[in-house]
């Protein structure tokens, strides 16, 4: 390993690549690193390669052993990069695992858009299309529990990991209710609200069942409840009309 893999835990990590601020302990010294990479700069094909490995690897780390099995040492070596290149592109495990549940929804994402969901109304396929999310994280209880679990201990400084996770999901949802394209329309400020609520109790149906305090049924049964606000907040008074 490089010797700036080395390098003792202790001090503050550098900015990621997607703009987070730095948080002070436990990254590598930071005189011992390159410069971090541009917040506004675009990742080269290089750079861009190597951060699906690093995301790879956190998944499958955290496919074996939930949380507290990735560990970024072991994910710089799973990837194949220094760890101090492994803290310019993500400055902690949260971030990582934060990132890593994006990378996961965009996947679902392009899944999703290949077999859209059947459905007649808006309502119902937003409904299949998460319950089939969930029945997808559902495989790879470790991955999901340790996703999910830095999402709650993200903090300020994970700000724009998570706000990349909250695009991913809303955009899943608006492709589900045919709004995903411009020449599809706009979606409502009433539409948007009911969108926002819709991915509150998603992500908190994943919470409560990992944490065993809610069943699959009941999952189902809350999403297929919360989905019904896209009835109320449809504009054109159609909803129950099929796409």
């Amino acid at each position: 390993m490089p010797a700036d893999a080395k390098v003792e835990a202790h001090t503050a990590r550098p900015s990621s690549p997607s703009g987070s601020t730095s948080r002070p302990a436990s990254g590598p010294a930071s005189g011992s690193l390159p410069a971090a990479l541009p917040p506004s700069a675009p990742l080269t094909e290089r750079q861009q390669a190597r951060r699906r490995r690093i995301l790879h690897a956190s998944a499958q780390l955290a496919s074996r052993g939930g949380f507290d099995a990735v560990q970024m040492r072991e994910v710089a070596e799973s990837s194949q990069v220094a760890l101090g290149t492994l803290y310019r592109y993500f400055p902690s495990k949260v971030h990582l695992l934060v990132a890593t549940m994006q990378d996961q929804l965009e996947h679902m994402h392009g899944t999703l858009r290949k077999k859209p969901p059947t459905g007649e109304t808006a309502a119902e396929r937003v409904a299949e299309t998460l319950m089939r999310a969930f029945r997808a994280l559902q495989r790879e209880p470790h991955l999901a529990d340790a996703m999910v679990r830095a999402l709650t201990f993200a903090d300020r400084s994970v700000s724009a990991e998570v706000d990349q996770v909250s695009r991913q999901t809303t955009a899943i949802i608006l492709d589900s209710m045919g709004l995903g394209d411009p020449g599809q329309g706009h979606p409502t400020p009433e539409q948007l609200s009911a969108v926002r609520v819709i991915e509150h109790t998603w992500h908190s149906a994943l919470i409560t069942w990992l944490s065993g305090r809610a069943s699959i049924a009941q999952v189902k049964i809350d999403i297929e409840t919360v989905c019904r606000l896209i009835d109320l907040t449809d504009p054109s008074g159609e909803a129950g009309e099929s796409r």
